[in-house]
């Protein structure tokens, strides 16, 4: 019987449209936690990284050929050595000299050739090159212009960014390139000029046969052509590239519009020919000499390959995504009528990525798996009927690595054929992949790769595919749960992220910001888990061998931001690698503090490896930068901050701490001019060269010594030192002020305001330090606000992270949130997001996805000022919103809710049962709390 009673009917109705918006609800919050694509990954920033903070994937999710490129955190170049210049430190004295009268560029010349760190043994270059040039490697004389090249590949030349970018990925080697060109007429006995610009390394370059140029550094190559070489008609060129490192190849000109050709003398490309175009190659050698480096690179591993047996049939329903919840990666797809799903994730309890095949039909998975290896020393062997392994040799290396590669089935065939795994009519398929090395630690390589491979597949066998996908779930849940943010619903949430990211400067989609900011936290916890290494400038992901910047660790930003978010977004855990990195560092530090300085204490330069070299490296008009200690000392001063764990300041930190300031007690020396105690020789990172006294030494030196002394008293020790450090920070040079109201950058007042210099290392008493707060010092604030307004909003992805946090701190939303969306924009050759939402510098660094993180939950609570200062920096694009497990200093964990731009409700979580204050616009209380306990206020800040 139908009920027409309209009360009753409008309940149902109203209960049916509250089902319908909770079911409206569930998808948005599982969109606002998912990265999602409706196409394969075309490269490797398309693809999804997975990690369990030992090995790190990346899933490109291709139909007919799935790639899963992998990496293993230990598998460096290089090997345990003395990084330091013994006696460096009788130099010491005249470079400050130097300096101090005004001479930078004898005290960089002088720095340059005697206290610099010692880089690892070359190779013989000479005899190498002298078999390259005997032909050794090709048959023939390739530079003859009769050369049989017809079955010669063929390569798009230039490249700037080296034959790499390609097809020719992690080559270094001996190449030669062949092309023709032809000559007109009225070219006839005139001298032409070949305009190659840039080759890397090393060219042998021959028209017709014979040689027109040779050139062995990077500077432009234009030879000219004798008109007796040349010929009416058809021309051969050939050129021998022999590059030793990184980058290889015909590069031309960065500015891709200008052209490499040939033209007449005293004319230009515009009248002449091009050279853009595919050429002819052939690899002739690709085992360079070692080159002398100042510090390791970190390596990739191998890959893992999945070739499918769909035929010939339609594919439709496609769809990759990465779910942030579990930190699964699945690619959906339709063939034929039938629907395939593949999972992956990797396992930290199982110590495993982990790949998993089913479809919607019995017996319809077929596919081949294969490893591969950039490395050429790699050996790949048949275990047993269902397992293969592959072993690698870093080259010119101590280590070396070996995965195992084993496969289930629900039904199906599997046979090993050819080293490659063969499953056919399978319902159900399920691979683990492990993988280790012989690093021990920084000084230690005896490890035995093979047995810790039989451990985690022994570990693995017999468990089945669920019971590890729980686990997993479960374990990485207990990090991601314990915060949740949502910044309300968008109509871009139905799009793809790819689509999303293109939208979102122009649109209104703050919940594209809260994703982020969970994107961030995803990576740090697939990147940095407890007992693994630190995250480096990728995290965990690489597949170069000759990565940018060697995928190191460095130290005068980029490490330290990679952990902005470990304490505030509730992922102290994972802070714990830095911590242990930060341990075997002071341990060579301490030697390079001897060495250099002749001081006690430790001291770290502006980049580490895995063997924890501690030395300064590169040049000396950025490689010598005192403060790397006592910037990661504060990373232990704020994980007791957050925390409040008295045994953790008492064994671990404070004793890193105080040897870091044990190094500048000793070290600072007292300016002849002022007075005062500066920081010499050193550098404001990456600009304006070596200097005495940059400011933000002094910003870093006079918070590091007061945390000491915070700490020491809140340990009762160390009465005596204490005392020591509060007079010298007295006396420690102090932040000024410019001529152009802006914060000086250096003890002289000499800062240009026309640089855009991607660093602002003289706001970092602003963030992440407190050396100058809107309650210390409010001139000073606005001094610092000037020299950023200066600096101006473009900049590198990192700096455009750091910038966030600048203005949240100046408490300017609007203009964070402006930054955000431009470090959030498709990275079409310059700053933003990949497609993976992987930072751009560009290239690829993790730490500006780190960063931006901490920047928007810097605009929501801050807590450096000895308060919780509540949406302090709050912009018009988020004017409502919901957080839980938002951590702040004092040992606080803050769930706050907001809407239309009004704080509605705040619960306060104390963890440490110390005394908490708090700040909302022009409302304040302070209340007393037991640890453990929570307290509830609303907008007002009235407990409840």
């Amino acid at each position: 019987m139908i009920d027409l009673n309209p009360n009753t009917f409008f309940r149902k109705i109203v209960v049916l449209l509250t089902l319908v918006l909770c079911i409206l609800s569930v998808d948005v919050k599982a969109q606002n936690e998912s990265l999602w694509y409706k196409k394969p990954a075309s490269k490797w920033t398309d693809a999804l990284p997975i990690g369990n903070g030992k090995m790190g994937a990346m899933i490109y999710g291709g139909v007919n050929t799935d790639q899963i490129q992998f990496n293993e955190e230990t598998l460096w170049t290089g090997k345990p050595r003395n990084y330091n210049k013994k006696g460096a430190s009788a130099h010491l004295p005249q470079i400050r000299k130097l300096l101090s009268e005004g001479k930078q560029k004898e005290a960089e010349e002088l720095a340059q050739t005697q206290f610099m760190g010692l880089q690892s043994e070359p190779g013989n270059r000479e005899a190498w090159v002298k078999e390259i040039k005997s032909g050794k490697g090709i048959e023939g004389n390739p530079a003859l212009p009769n050369y049989d090249d017809k079955n010669w590949k063929r390569l798009k030349v230039p490249s700037y960014e080296g034959w790499e970018a390609v097809g020719l990925a992690n080559l270094d080697g001996a190449v030669w390139f062949r092309t023709t060109f032809n000559v007109p007429s009225d070219w006839k006995g005139k001298d032409l000029i070949l305009d190659l610009n840039r080759i890397r390394d090393q060219d042998f370059t021959y028209i017709n046969g014979k040689l027109v140029g040779n050139t062995d550094n990077l500077e432009p190559r234009k030879y000219t052509i004798p008109a007796a070489l040349i010929k009416v008609g058809k021309n051969v060129i050939a050129i021998q590239v022999l590059n030793y490192y990184d980058k290889g190849g015909i590069a031309g000109y960065k500015d891709t519009s200008r052209k490499i050709g040939i033209y007449l003398q005293g004319g230009s490309i515009e009248q002449g020919i091009s050279l853009v175009k595919e050429w002819q190659y052939k690899i002739q050698n690709q085992e360079p000499p070692a080159v002398a480096q100042y510090q390791a690179s970190y390596q990739p591993f191998g890959d893992l390959k999945l070739n499918f047996k769909h035929g010939n049939g339609e594919i439709t329903n496609y769809k990759r995504l990465l779910d942030l919840k579990t930190a699964i990666a699945k690619t959906n797809y339709t063939v034929n009528g039938v629907d395939f799903e593949r999972e992956y994730f990797a396992s930290a309890p199982d110590n495993a990525i982990v790949v998993h095949l089913k479809s919607s039909t019995t017996g319809s998975i077929n596919l081949s798996a294969a490893l591969s290896s950039p490395h050429l020393k790699t050996e790949i062997v048949k275990i047993d009927a269902q397992s293969i392994s592959m072993k690698v040799q870093v080259k010119d290396g101590a280590l070396k690595g070996e995965s195992y590669l084993s496969v289930t089935s629900k039904k199906g065939s599997i046979k090993i054929t050819d080293n490659k795994i063969n499953i056919e009519k399978a319902d159900e398929v399920t691979f683990y992949l492990t993988a280790a090395t012989n690093f021990v630690n920084a000084s230690d390589v005896s490890g035995n790769p093979k047995l810790k491979n039989l451990v985690y597949q022994l570990g693995i066998a017999g468990k089945g595919y669920e019971p590890i996908k729980q686990a997993h779930i479960k374990e990485y849940q207990s990090y991601f749960n314990a915060f949740s943010v949502n910044f309300g619903q968008s109509e871009q949430e139905h799009l793809p992220t790819d689509e999303r990211l293109e939208k979102f400067a122009q649109s209104n989609d703050a919940a594209f910001a809260a994703l982020y900011m969970q994107y961030g936290r995803y990576l740090l916890i697939s990147s940095s888990r407890p007992g693994t290494q630190p995250a480096n400038l990728q995290g965990i992901w690489n597949d170069l061998l000759s990565p940018p910047w060697g995928s190191k660790y460095t130290t005068n930003i980029n490490l330290e931001m990679n952990y902005w978010p470990a304490e505030l977004l509730n992922l102290s855990a994972m802070h714990e690698p830095l911590f242990k990195k930060i341990e075997g560092l002071s341990i060579k530090g301490t030697e390079t503090a001897k060495d250099y300085y002749n001081a006690k204490g430790w001291v770290l330069h502006h980049n580490a490896d895995i063997w924890n070299g501690t030395a300064p490296i590169n040049a000396s008009n950025h490689g010598i930068w005192v403060t790397g200690a006592a910037w990661l000392s504060t990373h232990l001063w704020e994980h007791y901050q957050f925390t409040g764990d008295k045994e953790f300041l008492k064994t671990k930190a404070y004793p890193l701490m105080k040897k870091s300031a044990e190094f500048f007690v000793d070290f600072l020396v007292r300016d002849n001019k002022t007075g005062w105690l500066i920081s010499t020789p050193s550098n404001s990172p990456e600009n304006g060269g070596l200097v005495a006294g940059p400011t933000m030494d002094h910003q870093i030196i006079r918070t590091l010594f007061k945390d000491c002394i915070e700490a020491s008293k809140a340990l009762g020790i160390d009465e005596e030192f204490r005392k020591s450090l509060k007079e010298k920070v007295e006396t420690i040079a102090p932040n000024q002020i410019g001529k152009y109201g802006q914060l000086q950058e250096w003890l002289e007042d000499k800062d240009d305001t026309t640089n855009k210099h991607r660093h602002v290392s003289h706001l970092w008493g602003v963030y992440p330090g407190n050396d100058i707060t809107w309650d210390k010092d409010n001139k000073m604030m606005n001094a610092a606000k000037q020299s950023l307004l200066y600096r101006g909003d473009d900049a590198t992805g990192w700096s455009l992270a750091w910038k966030i946090n600048f203005w949240a701190r100046f408490k300017d939303g609007d203009h964070a949130m402006k930054l955000i969306k431009m470090l959030i924009k498709p990275a079409n050759n310059g700053a933003g997001s990949y497609v993976n939402l992987f930072d751009a510098h560009p290239p690829f660094q993790i730490d500006g996805n780190f960063g931006g993180a901490a920047g928007i939950a810097e605009m929501i609570v801050q807590s450096h000022q000895g308060y919780l200062d509540i949406l302090p920096a709050l912009p018009n694009n988020i004017p409502q919103g919901q957080i839980h497990g938002l951590c702040a200093r004092g040992g606080f964990e803050v769930d706050i809710t907001w809407t239309k731009g009004r704080l509605t409700s705040l619960i306060v979580k104390s963890k440490s049962g110390e005394d908490c204050r708090i700040k909302y616009n022009d409302k304040s209380i302070e209340f007393k709390t037991k640890a453990g306990e929570s307290y509830s206020l609303n907008g007002d800040l009235k407990l409840q």
